[in-house]
């Protein structure tokens, strides 16, 4: 803990949750402010946060170098299969410092159809969203507000998960 930044530490300390969801999911008492976190697209263009405002979505800070993440990349995917639509995106915003061409090889080597390719190579998104590992996931709903997090892989596509997420977007 000493190599945390301390404002990092104590709003870890800070957020408290009412509830744990499935495989330790937890909700905030009380929704947070996100910061308007920049990426780019696969295609060179660059977006931030408040592209998806009107929308829920589940932040998925990621990279292909770490393998918990690789592992659960596939059950994302399934997700977004059944989910996505105008109301919900699963949002994988990749870490990778060498950009989309490293994250297009990775998708294309694993099967991934369904999500879109987001990329932070600053990794800034890590401070903004306060994320202490990875890979961090982070609900947030359609006024842009976080709702909880889970830090961990996770089976996105496990049918409780499923319908947990799918009470919010509902």
């Amino acid at each position: 803990m000493k190599y945390l930044k301390p404002s990092l530490v104590a709003w870890a300390l800070s957020v408290s949750a009412t509830f744990a969801g499935p495989q330790g999911f937890a909700l905030h008492d009380a929704p947070q402010p996100v910061i308007n976190v920049r990426y780019e697209k696969e295609d060179g263009s660059r977006g931030d946060m408040e592209d998806f405002r009107g929308k829920v979505i589940l932040v998925n800070v990621w990279a292909t170098w770490c393998v918990p993440c690789r592992e659960e990349m596939p059950t994302l995917d399934a997700l977004q299969a059944e989910l996505g639509s105008d109301d919900f995106e699963v949002v994988a915003l990749s870490i990778d410092r060498a950009g989309s061409p490293v994250v297009r090889r990775f998708y294309d080597e694993i099967g991934v159809t369904n999500l879109k390719m987001y990329v932070d190579k600053t990794m800034l998104s890590m401070t903004a969203l306060r994320t202490v590992g990875l890979p961090t996931t982070i609900l947030i709903d359609s006024q842009g507000q976080e709702l909880g997090r889970l830090v961990g892989p996770a089976e996105w596509d496990d049918p409780e998960m499923v319908s947990f997420l799918r009470s919010f977007i509902e």
